[in-house]
C-alpha cells in the first residue's frame, strides 16, 4: 500500500458476548435504518483474517489483536505486559527488566454458593478513600518485597520479579464471574492467593470500610492482578498510527445492560463507523475489527485512489451484494 494513502483501523471490543441475553438482543442491530453505517460497513468491506480462540483464554481477542503492533507476538496466553505499557502513560518509571502488573481494588460479593467479581468501577471510590486503602494494604506487598504506584482509584500498579512468567486473566475476563476459576495453576500463583486472602481477612470490618458500608456503598474486600509481565528491551509506546480502540461497548455489557449496549451501538453508528465510511468514500484503506469473547475478526477494503473507483465502489454499495446480517457476523465471535 502505497505510504500516501491514509490508513485506518477501527477496533470495537465488547461487540458481542455469548451471553444468552446478548445473543437475543443482537438482532436489533439488524435495522438498516438504526444502523446505517454498520451496514454499509459489512455490505463494503471483506473479511480480511480472523483470529479465533476461546471464552477460556486469559487474554481478551482485542488485546491479543493489538499485541503483534506492539512487538508482543510471541508471549503466552495471559502474558501479554499490559499494566507495564499502561504504566508508562500514566508516567510511572518502569525501569527496564522490571516485572509489572495492575493491582485493582475491588469487591468479592460472597453469596451463599457463589463468589462474584464486581466491576471496580462500581466501587466509586474517590481519590482520597483509593489512597487510604492502597497504604492500609502497602505494607501487606512490601515486606514479599513489591513495589506499589498509586496512578487512579482503581489503578494501582504493582512491581515484583515473580509476574515476569505468571500469566494472569484480564480484568474483564473475572468482572461478573467467580474469580477462583480465573486464578492460574502457576507456582507463582500461589504467593497471589495467599496475599488474596490476607486482604480479605484485614478488609473485614476494617475502619475505612466502615462508613462506605454505613453509606450502602461496597466495601473494598479484595484485589485483583492482571497486565502482567515486562516490556521488551526496546518497547512500542504508541499503537500504529490510525489504529482506534474504542471501548465505549464495554461498560454496558460487562454490567448485562443490553438496553444501553444498543444504545451504545447506535451512537457509534453516527460517530466512528460513519466516519470510517466517511474515509472509505474519500479512498483511504479502512479496517474495521469486531471482537467478541472467542474470537476477532478483521473487515478490510483496498484504497480506492481513483474518482471511477471511488464510483464502482458506490455503485456496489447500492446495487451490489447485500451486506451481510450484523447478527449472524456477531453471533460467531
Amino acid at each position: 500500500m502505497p505510504a500516501s494513502i491514509p490508513s485506518q483501523h477501527l477496533i470495537l471490543p465488547f461487540a458481542a458476548s455469548l451471553s444468552d441475553p446478548c445473543q437475543q438482543a443482537l438482532p436489533r442491530l439488524d435495522d438498516a435504518q438504526q444502523m446505517p453505517y454498520l451496514h454499509q460497513l459489512l455490505g463494503r468491506l471483506s473479511q480480511s483474517r480472523r483470529l479465533d480462540g476461546d471464552e477460556y483464554a486469559l487474554s481478551m481477542p482485542h488485546e491479543r489483536v493489538l499485541a503483534p503492533s506492539l512487538g508482543w507476538s510471541d508471549l503466552a496466553d495471559g502474558t501479554l505486559p499490559w499494566a507495564a505499557w499502561q504504566a508508562q502513560s500514566h508516567g510511572v518509571a518502569t525501569e527496564e527488566g522490571q516485572a509489572w502488573g495492575l493491582l485493582s481494588p475491588c469487591h468479592w460479593l460472597m453469596g451463599r454458593e457463589t463468589l462474584t467479581l464486581l466491576d471496580p468501577d462500581e466501587l466509586r471510590l474517590t481519590e482520597v478513600e483509593a489512597r487510604a486503602f492502597l497504604e492500609v494494604l502497602r505494607p501487606w506487598f512490601e515486606e514479599e518485597g513489591w513495589t506499589l504506584v498509586y496512578a487512579t482509584p482503581t489503578r494501582w500498579y504493582a512491581a515484583h520479579p515473580s509476574l515476569a512468567s505468571l500469566p494472569t486473566a484480564s480484568l474483564d475476563r473475572v468482572i461478573g464471574r467467580n474469580p477462583d476459576v480465573w486464578m492460574p495453576d502457576h507456582p507463582q500463583a500461589r504467593l497471589i492467593k495467599r496475599l488474596q486472602n490476607e486482604v480479605q481477612m484485614l478488609m473485614y470490618e476494617h475502619p475505612l470500610n466502615e462508613p462506605r458500608e454505613a453509606s450502602g456503598q461496597l466495601t473494598v474486600n479484595s484485589f485483583w492482578l492482571s497486565g502482567t509481565g515486562q516490556l521488551p528491551s526496546q518497547p512500542t509506546l504508541a499503537l500504529p498510527q490510525g489504529t482506534q480502540l474504542v471501548t465505549d461497548l464495554r461498560a454496558p455489557l460487562l454490567a448485562s445492560n443490553l438496553a444501553d449496549w444498543i444504545a451504545t451501538w447506535q451512537t457509534l453508528d453516527g460517530t466512528v463507523l460513519k466516519a470510517a465510511c466517511g474515509a472509505l468514500d474519500a479512498g483511504h484503506h479502512v479496517q474495521l475489527t469486531l471482537c467478541g469473547e472467542r474470537s476477532a475478526i478483521t473487515l478490510s477494503a483496498p484504497p480506492a485512489p481513483s474518482f471511477s473507483q471511488r464510483l464502482l465502489s458506490s455503485a456496489q454499495r447500492w446495487l451490489g451484494r447485500p451486506a451481510a446480517q450484523p447478527s449472524a457476523l456477531l453471533a460467531t465471535l
